[in-house]
């Protein structure tokens, strides 16, 4: 039996006949920027996570960069201002940081949920801190409690890096409303992903959302009138169309992939491979990857290839030792370093059967 990493096409094929119409629609339209296919999927994207708005731009690293460049028009942050960022997340959220001059500030992440230790965050907060950055890394969401206290007493603005917890809930709210804005990707690998890059932020601050739709606009509200130095990042009206159907078996496909979690934490009993754990319920985690650790890493992905599984490491080197930030490779962040030295990432997606499930499962233990 193969069991494939993550089939797009097969992800995609599903739903083809009504992504096709909307392909069609699109085309035959006539308008593909800025148009009624995307704002209907801003508004219907802002309905799901419960928002007030939704902006949709190019991809979810300009989500985050827009977040913060807005924050700095409108004098809330300045360049030279740190945000805290959980040490061991996917470089993208701290390359948002530092494209807007500011300063990331790494914390370690809970050796148990991979997620940022919201116990280690107070001690990072310094006079300079404008943020925090929560990073839902996986599909898990971060335990927000604490950092909306840390929030409040320190007067911090908070921001999801939501690009990998579409749908994800945090007591009654999802990922993408738990905080004063959300950048979301839509890579198509992601649990809602576009077929090619696509991106959004979510927030209920209006003049947030004024601010980032002029910022991604080339920094125009009005054509040929420009208020700032924006960018070119918008949600072309393919794209928006496309995830607008997608939006609506996001539910259902997160079901499927629950199903898969559940018999790998369940039936998954091999001492040399460490399993995810969840803290705060099922609806917690929506498994955009499901992450194990095992101090043999490159002994098992070998073993699973040559049992035609296919893995992928999430991630191989941690931000802190990437050549592109020189000037943090001397930190030393021991939780974060064996993190990225043991997990590896077995195969889940909605397209995946009970019957591949169980194979993944067997092979697993008989490792």
């Amino acid at each position: 039996m193969q069991v494939p990493f993550l089939d797009l096409k097969q992800i995609n094929l599903k739903d083809y006949t009504e992504i096709n119409n909307a392909i069609d629609e699109v085309i035959n339209g006539g308008w593909y920027i800025q148009g009624s296919r995307c704002k209907q999927f801003e508004q219907n994207f802002a309905n799901y996570c419960g928002t007030k708005y939704c902006i949709g731009v190019a991809n979810g690293l300009d989500a985050l960069i827009l977040i913060l460049r807005a924050y700095q028009e409108l004098g809330i942050m300045s360049a030279g201002d740190e945000v805290i960022v959980p040490a061991n997340t996917y470089i993208a959220s701290i390359l948002a940081v530092s494209a807007n001059n500011m300063t990331p500030v790494l914390v370690e992440p809970d050796i148990k949920n991979y997620l940022i230790d919201v116990n280690k965050v107070e001690a990072a907060i310094t006079p300079k801190t404008k943020a925090i950055m929560i990073v839902h890394l996986y599909g898990q969401i971060t335990p927000m409690d604490q950092i909306w206290e840390l929030a409040k007493k320190y007067n911090l603005k908070v921001i999801e890096d939501s690009a990998q917890s579409h749908g994800a809930y945090y007591q009654d709210k999802r990922s993408g409303n738990l905080s004063d804005a959300s950048g979301f990707s839509f890579y198509p690998g992601k649990n809602l992903g576009a077929i090619g890059d696509g991106g959004a932020v979510t927030t209920n601050d209006s003049q947030l959302d004024y601010t980032i739709r002029a910022l991604a606009n080339y920094g125009s509200e009005v054509k040929y009138k420009n208020m700032y130095k924006g960018i070119n990042s918008r949600l072309d009206e393919l794209q928006a169309a496309i995830l607008d159907v997608k939006l609506a078996k996001l539910d259902q496909d997160t079901d499927k992939r629950r199903v898969i979690a559940k018999m790998y934490r369940e039936q998954i009993n091999n001492p040399k491979v460490t399993l995810p754990q969840v803290e705060l319920g099922e609806n917690s985690h929506v498994w955009h990857v499901f992450v194990v650790r095992t101090t043999k890493r490159e002994e098992l992905q070998k073993y699973l290839a040559d049992n035609s599984i296919g893995t992928v490491i999430h991630y191989p080197t941690p931000p802190h030792q990437q050549e592109a930030y020189k000037e943090l490779n001397h930190l030393s962040l021991p939780i974060s370093e064996q993190i990225h030295r043991e997990v590896i990432s077995l195969p889940i997606s909605p397209v995946q059967t009970i019957e591949q499930t169980q194979y993944v499962i067997d092979t697993v233990n008989n490792y």
